[in-house]
């Protein structure tokens, strides 16, 4: 009963979604409180159906009900309970429902926190919202549906969650993705409504800013957990292997970051109408196309839903419907708006068109490396060709230096025009920077590379010119600029952390018999046991190893018995300026056991830097700006 109750709430909540697109669209298009206050208690009510059907899903995993075909194939009696959560959006039909839910809030959000907005565009952008939803939810009924019973041959258990899905940070790591993806619909709507009613001004772009900031601090998080545990979980060591589905992510996230500096020329001089509300309909465009590819079946990764062609068809369509209704709506408003610039120089202005140039090619570089293999394979009838990381860190790493030294310059510069002579001590700043990038590869590891020397030097530019800007405003700071200084502070430390561990990290590769000992930098390694452990749903032979007479870590290779799979679980410890990393490997007939070992260095500040960007982001938001309408706003628009 359980089951189909839940699969009847996603029904209603399909249901609601259809009455919030319908009554948004009319009550934006008629000025009518009376519609508009319809949709805002619809999305409401969508919100709470979706959430309920979501709950009833988690109750049949934690009831081990494997006459439901997807907690058969995704769950299993031994499996620990918070697993047994996480399971429900580890494969596609249960995630596929998250997906709906957090549109479903996101649209609650916009419906109860966005009501001293336009009337008008208030109801467009929640009858947007409605319609993304509605085809959400119709392929989530007939095509993915995760109550889908499997009956009368129930099994008496099930075939148990993917082992290198039953970990923390998958946890919490799809739903933050989730968050950041879906969250950029907001950002869609409001485009589709500033062009609809023609509202694409200042006060436009102010009241999307902390909807577009939140998305993108979510997604940040995503993505930094999800490189976190590609870095201990899969055993090798990396941190970013340029995968399609990281690509998919990442793409997104390039996007929204140049949205939200392209909205701060527009909410600031009236700049790059049409390029805002162009990035606002391509950021969730990319969105869907991340969507699509994991869940398409057209890739082969571990971070991929394997779904069959059919489903992956109907994606493409929602995709093309969604991006095609928002571009020709675009194509058919854009010549009706005139953006107000005029700057000579040097100016923020400039600066921030050059980030948005550098942050699209980006986007293209990525988008062009990760789809041509899959147009190849179409084109040539089968014949694969893969894309490695040669080409991306080609291409990728070069903008990203770029781009950096502009950031630099970014607190320093002003709008409208700015004095050279305000530049001046930047160059005082950019070679105390580059001593110091000269200075520290031999501190850290004593050698030289030129490519992480110059990565360095433009990470601590970036980190003093913000640093040195904060000072001397700290009288007169807003959030909104504490925001932005924090953000581009969290990227340097990224920076230096990419560029620091790309070159200056170990790996030994041995064979260690119990006794044995392998030295790394100048630390001893020393195997001294290595035991089998049996787990709730797991066996385990579990090594440990002394590291330098004082630390002991504990490396594992786990067996899964009812999946019949084998995952290596690396054993990280984390000293100055530093990880020790050590994967156990196979056994050897001579008794001896494959180990590598590996010292990454500052590898944390990536993802330190990472959740400094991400609170920066919602910092930002916390400007009491956004918040309300201002006097130039009130003489313009009013609620009805």
């Amino acid at each position: 009963m359980i089951p189909e109750l839940g699969h009847l709430l996603a029904i209603f909540g399909w249901t609601a979604a259809l009455g919030v697109l319908v009554s948004g669209f009319w009550g934006g298009y008629r000025h009518s409180e009376a519609w508009v206050a319809l949709s805002i208690r619809l999305a409401k009510l969508q919100f709470v159906v979706l959430a309920s059907s979501f709950v009833l899903l988690i109750v049949s995993f934690l009831h081990d009900d494997f006459s439901v075909l997807y907690v058969a194939n995704n769950s299993n009696q031994l499996l620990p309970w918070y697993y047994k959560i996480s399971a429900v959006w580890g494969a596609h039909e249960g995630s596929f429902l998250l997906w709906t839910l957090v549109a479903a809030t996101w649209t609650h959000l916009v419906a109860n926190r966005a009501q001293h907005i336009p009337l008008d565009i208030h109801g467009y952008v929640l009858g947007s919202l409605g319609f993304i939803n509605f085809l959400f939810l119709a392929f989530l009924i007939t095509a993915s549906n995760p109550f889908e019973r499997l009956v009368p041959n129930t099994p008496i258990n099930g075939v148990d969650l993917n082992p290198l899905l039953q970990d923390f940070a998958l946890i919490i790591h799809p739903p933050m993705l989730y968050i950041g993806y879906v969250g950029f619909a907001v950002a869609f709507s409001f485009g589709v409504a500033g062009l609809l009613t023609g509202k694409l001004d200042s006060a436009w772009a102010r009241w999307l800013r902390p909807w577009v900031n939140y998305a993108w601090a979510f997604l940040t998080v995503g993505i930094a957990l999800g490189s976190w545990w590609a870095y201990y979980e899969l055993g090798w060591g990396g941190w970013w292997f340029w995968d399609p589905v990281e690509n998919a992510s990442l793409l997104p996230w390039l996007a929204g970051a140049a949205l939200i500096h392209s909205l701060a020329a527009t909410e600031k001089r009236g700049a790059y109408k049409n390029w805002t509300v162009l990035l606002a309909i391509l950021t969730f465009s990319l969105s869907l196309v991340g969507a699509f590819l994991v869940r398409s079946g057209i890739l082969t990764s571990v971070h991929a839903f394997a779904v069959d062609a059919q489903r992956g068809l109907v994606l493409l369509g929602i995709l093309t419907v969604v991006s095609g209704a928002g571009l020709i709506l675009f194509a058919l408003r854009a010549s009706t708006l005139r953006s107000r610039l005029e700057y000579w120089g040097i100016s923020r202005e400039l600066l921030l068109l050059i980030n948005n140039v550098l942050l699209t090619i980006t986007v293209a570089t990525v988008l062009l490396g990760t789809l041509y293999p899959i147009g190849y394979e179409w084109f040539t009838d089968g014949e694969k060709i893969s894309i490695g990381s040669q080409y991306f860190n080609a291409f990728f790493i070069p903008i990203m230096l770029v781009l950096s030294f502009f950031l630099a310059l970014a607190p320093i510069s002003q709008w409208k025009t700015t004095p050279l002579k305000k530049f001046q001590k930047c160059f005082v700043f950019l070679g105390f920077a580059a001593l110091v990038a000269l200075i520290l590869p031999w501190v850290l590891a004593n050698t030289f590379y030129v490519g992480a020397t110059i990565g360095i030097a433009l990470g601590l530019f970036v980190l003093i010119t913000h640093v040195n800007s904060l000072l001397k405003r700290r009288k007169s700071l807003h959030l909104g600029f504490v925001g932005m200084c924090i953000a581009h502070l969290g990227f340097a430390i990224a920076l230096i952390g990419v560029a620091v561990t790309s070159v200056y990290s170990y790996s030994v590769d041995g064979r260690l018999a119990i006794g044995d000992s392998l030295d790394v930098s100048g630390r001893s390694y020393e195997l001294q046991s290595v035991q089998t452990i049996e787990a709730r749903n797991y066996l385990a032979e579990r090594a440990e190893f002394v590291v330098g007479n004082r630390i002991t870590v504990y490396p594992e290779r786990r067996f899964y018995p009812i999946r019949a799979m084998q995952t290596t679980e690396a054993a990280i410890r984390p000293v100055l300026f530093r990880d020790l990393y050590v994967t156990l490997g196979k056994p050897m007939d001579n008794g001896t056991w494959g180990v590598r070992i590996q010292e990454k260095l500052l590898i944390r500040w990536v993802w330190f830097g990472a959740l400094i960007m991400a609170i920066a982001a919602v910092l930002a938001c916390s400007d009491k700006r956004y918040r309300r309408l201002s006097k130039r706003d009130l003489s313009q628009y009013s609620r009805t």
